[in-house]
């Protein structure tokens, strides 16, 4: 058995040293290769790092069977899939290497020197280093081409990020093939190019450092720095509390000093640092539950001085080339937990960004003032950040939404920019054809981001939102150029919406959960074309029962309704662009959707057992199903909004998002069916 992924077979895996990190990457592997029959093997010189490394993940193992994130055949596949070894022979036949010893140079240079000895010259071959370039990593490497740096963020387990960043020597092959290797186990990758510390452990260390630098002024304690620090990027931890929980003073020590060299004159390693490191001993940081007081003077003063490092930190960055804008804002969110500067600054006004980063510069010798900020911030223009990319392949446009915290929802802007991106390629004469898909293999789209539907407080406001989206979702239908949505997982509500607006939809095979429309969950109908456009695809009856029972179909069964054109083993963005191709040269059918007001509607729709749902929105959704399906379909579009309005106005449409917004799509809500 083995894990087949763009010409590879990947039947076994090396992860090599079992520190503090190196397990972690092991239990990913084995949580998401195990059931391909993949082996994962660990090797470590050390005996007692083999033994702590695989009682750490079997006990994490265990834990996930109690909370029942695995079931107990899980744990078993996963457990015995591990080998923990000292012998180095046991990677013969590997065919991907993580090292993940220690940030030596030498040491990481003298363990690819014997793997390269072992395993098949096409096996790829890295280094999850958290500095050093891979240049150095693999200076003495006999094929470069297949080696490269992939950057995993703590917990490895857990932590979605990984950096993946390719040597002056490394082929663009092995580059992109590790990028949607990891995005197909579930990753979240992002291509940085080659420096020191690359994209996000000079803004980890960085914004620790401007924290260390107020503290050793006696701007405030290292807990009160902490508590502001935590609370102005909205982390789960400050960097102090950070600094401990990675055991980081060490490897940042190091960092920092050779930031002064790698990356400019503002870094070095601070004295309290040095002090900590020598002693062993953490940093003074709030318990649990405790709460330092922090005077709104001093915490604006601490705050300002914290966004001017962070913002100019990040702007060098993107001057320097090493990321986009898009991956960078992302990697920050996934990463490092924190909210992301570009973003932070656009709702700031990138004017006042810019006045905090030169005020921070003046006040710290070899500070830059990024040029990006700079000619944003005079105008006040916001960073443009797409969430919705493009990739143009031989004429055919691949569009991917890409927002993975959140399983690629919509919200208005999304839905913005999915019109923009179509228009836009609507009207590219070297565009025949679109593909749109999402991010990652668990959704396609999970919905619409309910937080924008909170705000909703009028039958008015509640038309207009429904009108706003079905603009953008009417842009896609009307693009006449060939459309095909590839359903790389679920596609729920507004997901599900915007795909049935594309001319062709096809999606990854055996997908248990596929397609839904679960709105009446949230005391809502579709205001995005659902009850307009289901029912003309996949027949009013079949359409009936999804819509009032919330009930989502498998793959199997959409292409049974014919939501589908065909289920895709592997390779579905690929197979996406080859129909659409075909569908361009008149070698597949083309399936636009009839204009038409459907035929042979019935009066009253069949009686769906709705359970606990609210009987007033079923009520209107009924209607809504109905006098859609015998209007034509310019009409139908804006009936649908004006019901998505009348259901605003019930008590029911608010219980259901406040259900949501505070317990959770999986909990009930008490609805009073009004």
């Amino acid at each position: 058995m083995s894990f087949s992924h763009q010409g590879r077979e990947i039947r076994k895996v090396a992860v090599i040293g079992s520190g503090q990190i190196g397990p972690d990457i092991a239990l990913y592997f084995s949580k998401v290769l195990s059931p391909f029959g993949v082996q994962t093997i660990v090797v470590d010189v050390s005996a007692d790092a083999l033994a702590s490394g695989q009682k750490k993940i079997e006990k994490k193992i265990a834990k996930g069977v109690e909370s029942g994130a695995f079931s107990t055949e899980q744990q078993t596949k996963m457990t015995s899939s591990i080998t923990w070894t000292t012998d180095y022979d046991a990677i013969k036949g590997v065919d991907l290497v993580v090292e993940a010893a220690t940030e030596n140079k030498e040491l990481k240079s003298k363990i690819f020197a014997m793997v390269e000895d072992l395993v098949d010259e096409d096996a790829i071959l890295c280094s999850n280093s958290s500095h050093l370039e891979p240049e150095v990593i693999f200076a003495n490497a006999k094929h470069k081409g297949r080696t490269g740096v992939v950057h995993y963020f703590f917990p490895a387990e857990r932590n979605l990020l990984v950096e993946v960043v390719p040597g002056a020597d490394t082929d663009e092959a092995t580059t992109q093939w590790l990028l949607s290797f990891y995005e197909a186990i579930g990753k979240v990758p992002i291509p940085v190019k080659s420096r020191y510390g690359y994209a996000l452990d000079p803004v980890f260390e960085g914004l620790f450092y401007a924290c260390a630098l107020l503290a050793e002024a006696g701007v405030g304690t290292t807990k009160q720095i902490d508590v502001v620090c935590k609370k102005t990027f909205r982390m789960g931890v400050g960097s102090f509390t950070a600094m401990n929980l990675t055991g980081g003073n060490p490897i940042t020590a190091v960092g920092l000093d050779n930031y002064t060299t790698k990356i400019g004159p503002y870094f070095r390693t601070p004295d309290s640092l040095k002090d900590k490191v020598q002693k062993g001993e953490k940093w003074d940081v709030p318990a649990r539950g405790e709460k330092p007081e922090v005077p709104e003077e001093l915490a604006a003063k601490i705050r300002d001085n914290l966004l001017g490092a962070y913002f100019g930190l990040c702007g060098e960055i993107v001057d320097a080339g090493l990321i986009t804008v898009a991956d960078f804002n992302m990697g920050l969110a996934v990463g490092l937990d924190m909210k992301p500067a570009f973003a932070f600054m656009n709702e700031l006004g990138t004017k006042k960004a810019l006045e905090l980063v030169v005020a921070y510069a003046a006040n710290n010798d070899g500070f830059p003032v990024p040029k990006c900020i700079e000619e944003l911030g005079k105008d006040n223009k916001p960073f443009d950040i797409p969430v919705v990319l493009r990739e143009d392949r031989d004429g055919i446009a691949v569009l991917t939404i890409r927002r993975p915290k959140v399983l690629n929802a919509l919200d208005q802007g999304v839905f913005e920019e999915i019109r923009t991106r179509f228009q836009e390629c609507d009207s590219d004469d070297s565009i025949k054809g679109i593909v749109l898909t999402g991010f990652g293999k668990k959704a396609f789209v999970s919905g619409a981001d309910v937080r924008f539907l909170a705000k909703i407080d009028s039958v008015k406001m509640g038309e207009e939102t429904s009108r706003g989206s079905q603009v953008c979702v009417d842009a896609i239908q009307a693009v006449q150029k060939p459309t095909i949505a590839a359903l790389n997982g679920l596609a729920f509500g507004g997901g599900i919406e915007i795909a049935m607006a594309c001319e062709a939809r096809i999606a990854t095979k055996g997908l248990r959960v596929l397609a839904g429309q679960p709105e009446a969950n949230l005391g809502i109908i579709p205001g995005a074309g659902g009850t307009v456009r289901l029912p003309r695809i996949v027949g009013i009856e079949n359409a009936n029962v999804m819509l009032r029972g919330c009930r989502p179909i498998s793959s199997e069964k959409a292409l049974a309704f014919g939501l589908i054109r065909e289920e895709v083993a592997s390779g579905l963005v690929g197979r996406a662009v080859a129909l659409c191709r075909d569908m361009v040269d008149g070698k597949a059918e083309r399936s636009r959707m009839s204009e038409a007001p459907l035929e042979n509607v019935p009066e009253t729709l069949p009686a769906v057992e709705i359970g606990h749902l609210s009987t007033k929105v079923d009520e209107i959704l009924q209607k809504a199903i109905l006098g859609a399906a015998r209007l034509p379909l310019a009409e139908a579009i804006p009936f649908e909004a004006k019901c998505f309005g009348e259901v605003c106005g019930t008590e029911d449409m608010r219980i259901g998002v406040d259900n949501f917004m505070k317990n959770g799509p999986k909990s009930k809500a008490e609805f009073v069916h009004r």
